[in-house]
């Protein structure tokens, strides 16, 4: 008597987890990985909704890859166990079902990058700014900012003029960030072109950035982020809570 075929075993166990084991007579095993799915498939989303766009972000990365690994492990391990089972194991064709294993590097490839759509958004004083300035350039500012952080951004973009390139020499850098506080200018700049020289030798020059005015000042702060239960690892997550154009724009 021979066990159940092993491609047969490894794609069920690809399916869901513990399926494959089930095909092979091992039936607390099969309902055991089976509701652990489910715990897992739980676990990655809950801890992706609460912590994907904090500074914690890695948490629920790592979780996710974690569960696509173990996924992978389950189906190799039912596989084998069905080829133990069989008493004459027939050659193995040129397309091993092994191969199959190779189709969970696309749930990983979309996981990897995936992710990042969502994470990380908020992790830092840099990432909230550059979401900002993105949707802000774009015209986009919706009613995720607050009013008046929409109503400052408005009064410093007039003082920059209508060309479609007035964002071109603009620039915004983090600053004064400590104690869960944080600073964000925005200032118009101009270019000069200074002499340099490559190697004490070779003339040169270089286009320098030259600030002009500053055109907005963002506020922003970490507030902290805790889970249900089990706290939020201290995760933090960003904000601007205020925002001020410059006098006489």
């Amino acid at each position: 008597m021979t066990g159940p075929e092993p491609g047969a075993v490894l794609r069920a166990a690809l399916v869901a987890w513990g399926l494959g084991h089930l095909l092979i007579g091992r039936r607390a095993l099969g309902v055991g990985l089976l509701a652990a799915e489910i715990g897992a498939v739980a676990l990655v989303w809950w801890l992706t909704t609460g912590l994907a766009d904090t500074s914690a972000y890695l948490i629920p990365f790592l979780a996710g890859s974690a569960f696509i690994v173990a996924w992978a492990w389950q189906a190799v391990n039912a596989y084998q166990a069905a080829h133990v089972m069989r008493i004459a194991r027939p050659p193995t064709p040129e397309r091993s079902p092994a191969a199959a294993i190779a189709w969970l590097s696309l749930p990983l490839l979309v996981w990897g990058s995936g992710f990042w759509l969502i994470g990380a958004h908020a992790a830092t004083p840099a990432a909230v700014v550059d979401s900002f300035v993105t949707e802000w350039s774009a015209g986009e500012l919706g009613p995720s900012w607050p009013a008046r952080v929409r109503t400052q951004a408005g009064i410093a973009e007039r003082s920059l003029g209508t060309a479609d390139d007035r964002f071109r020499d603009l620039r915004i850098t983090v600053t004064d960030e400590r104690d869960g506080r944080a600073t964000a200018v925005a200032e118009s700049i101009h270019y000069e072109r200074r002499p340099t020289s490559f190697l004490w030798v070779f003339p040169g020059s270089e286009l320098i950035p030259v600030r002009d005015d500053e055109v907005l000042a963002l506020e922003l702060r970490a507030e902290p982020v805790a889970l249900p239960v089990i706290g939020g690892f201290g995760a933090v997550r960003w904000a601007i809570v205020g925002a001020e154009a410059a006098s006489g724009t």
